[in-house]
């Protein structure tokens, strides 16, 4: 690790989870971390443990199902602390419903959360990218993307098409200087499977039932390998995708 790293990060869903894990693990290499999600107290929350740590955190709170959300944020990040070096596509919308189940609204507010934003803040952070000495786009995928359950249509395809996007952006972006990667989480215990089902104690039982390594994952074991994808260290390292999944997507253990 550099003795300093003075970055800006951008992370979404960062109040809790995954996201809120990455937002403790750079700010404590020394980056400035922006906080954005949709729960106001949470975040600032979140902000004041980082900071009471010994670190520098901006909440800022937004709705990335909003269509203009995702140049507000990044105006608002840049306004705040002059820079935009790490993107941390982390906010996700996900609902567990049958095809026939499926609305209009819920499938938009999908592919509005899980791929319009990350591509519209993309392109709204590129100037502050490119004036950037180590810029860094990190999306975060599923494993749904590579696997095919009952009641994922959406949100796997959204996931699937993620990663299609991480790869083209780094081709596109590469003579730009600009890295970009992507980790596979597989089934983590955090809230956004809680918020998912009636019974969420019973939904986490089963899925972790279903991982070889024979448990669920924490976010900050995925937050770890976000932290290694944006570390300087890894200059090389562009247009891949990185599964941390407890071999989830090898298939149930004994099958």
């Amino acid at each position: 690790m550099p003795e300093t790293d003075d970055r800006v990060a951008l992370i979404t869903g960062a109040g809790s989870g995954i996201g809120l894990a990455t937002a403790q693990r750079l700010a404590a290499r020394g980056q400035t971390v922006v906080l954005v999600g949709r729960r106001p107290e949470l975040l600032g929350e979140a902000a004041a443990a980082i900071a009471a740590a010994g670190g520098t955190a901006h909440a800022l709170p937004a709705d990335l199902a909003d269509r203009d959300a995702p140049a507000r944020v990044v105006a608002e990040a840049l306004e705040r602390t002059g820079r935009v070096d790490v993107l941390v596509n982390n906010a996700a919308s996900y609902k567990l419903r049958d095809v026939a189940d499926f609305t209009p609204d819920d499938f938009d507010d999908h592919m509005a959360v899980n791929l319009r934003a990350p591509y519209f803040l993309v392109q709204a952070a590129l100037p502050a990218l490119r004036s950037s000495p180590a810029a860094v786009v990190v999306n975060a995928s599923s494993a749904a993307a590579v696997m095919y359950r009952r009641g994922q249509t959406v949100y796997g395809l959204t996931k699937a098409a993620l990663e299609h996007l991480t790869m083209n952006l780094a081709a596109e972006l590469a003579p730009d200087g600009i890295r970009v990667v992507a980790v596979r989480p597989g089934p983590v215990a955090t809230e956004l499977h809680a918020r998912a089902v009636a019974d969420p104690e019973a939904r986490l039982r089963a899925i972790a039932a279903m991982v070889p390594l024979g448990r669920l994952g924490t976010a900050d074991e995925v937050a770890l390998w976000i932290e290694h994808l944006v570390d300087e260290r890894a200059a090389w390292v562009t247009g891949t995708v990185i599964a941390v999944d407890g071999g989830r997507v090898l298939g149930a253990p004994g099958v």
